[in-house]
């Protein structure tokens, strides 16, 4: 077996055991998240195991956040209270090393008062940072034109401009067609296969990854989390669109899935690539 192999079937194992773990623990996740997204997020992290809370009002952040196993930080939609609660919860991840993700939803020039909040917050270095393309490439100091909160940008022509944002992070998560996980414990870029085209077709899908990511970052390491959380969501968009091929039904199907993983689907299915 050569190196890459090895890395292959070693990840695999532990992605098992992380979606082991979070059966077994249900973790709290503490999901600050855009009102577009929250009803989506908590369905898809109750179906993989977790238990949700949406809690982003700023009253609450601090309390809420000790008790969590982990926290989400989602610059959907930010109001200015939500973007109080933010950085009080990720204040309080830094102070009592509670692993949390950044997702920093519409990151770019055109929205500059939710961008410098991010930038705030990534001083308190989320334990992942998690987005698409576009988000990863210019928070990574690159100007990228965003369309909206869409990306324009091709994930494998990101990757590489991720190792700078492990500065203040442990793993960079980069989702698109292909998904790819850069990580400071792992010697390689992970590229994660697989899901459907319909997946960005759903409102929330990218949202409710980042707090599948949290989830897991409560029962594992960072990169695994990362990439057990991609997995989990690339399977279950394949499986899913094998049974239905429109819109509608694939959201139902998806669901489904999430809450059917298993170990054998996992083993079975995983798709990772290992680039040197």
């Amino acid at each position: 077996m050569n190196d890459s192999s090895q890395l292959k079937s070693e990840i695999l194992e532990q992605v098992i055991e992380a979606w082991n773990q979070l059966q077994a623990q249900q973790p709290l996740v503490h999901c600050i998240t855009n009102s577009v997204a929250a009803n989506y997020v908590a369905n898809i992290l109750l179906a993989a195991g977790a238990s949700p809370a949406m809690i982003d009002n700023p009253f609450e952040a601090e309390s809420f956040a000790k008790i969590s196993g982990a926290i989400s930080i989602n610059t959907g939609t930010p109001t200015t209270e939500q973007a109080q609660a933010m950085k009080i919860t990720a204040q309080t991840c830094s102070n009592h090393n509670k692993p949390w993700v950044l997702d920093p939803v519409g990151y770019g020039t055109i929205l500059a008062w939710r961008s410098q909040t991010v930038d705030e917050l990534v001083k308190f270095n989320p334990t992942v940072i998690r987005g698409n393309a576009s988000e990863i490439s210019t928070l990574a100091g690159n100007q990228v034109q965003s369309k909206g909160v869409d990306s324009t940008l091709n994930s494998a022509d990101v990757y590489l401009q991720a190792n700078v944002l492990l500065q203040q992070t442990d793993c960079v998560a980069i989702s698109g067609e292909s998904d790819f996980i850069v990580a400071k414990d792992i010697p390689a870029i992970i590229q994660i296969n697989g899901g459907s085209f319909l997946q960005p077709k759903l409102t929330a899908t990218g949202c409710a990854l980042g707090a599948l990511i949290a989830a897991y970052c409560a029962v594992s390491k960072p990169s695994i989390a990362a990439i057990a959380a991609h997995i989990h969501f690339a399977i279950a968009g394949k499986l899913a669109f094998e049974k239905a091929t429109s819109v509608g039904s694939f959201g139902v199907s998806f669901l489904d899935e999430i809450y059917t993983m298993n170990a054998e689907k996992l083993k079975n299915y995983a798709d990772i690539e290992i680039i040197q």
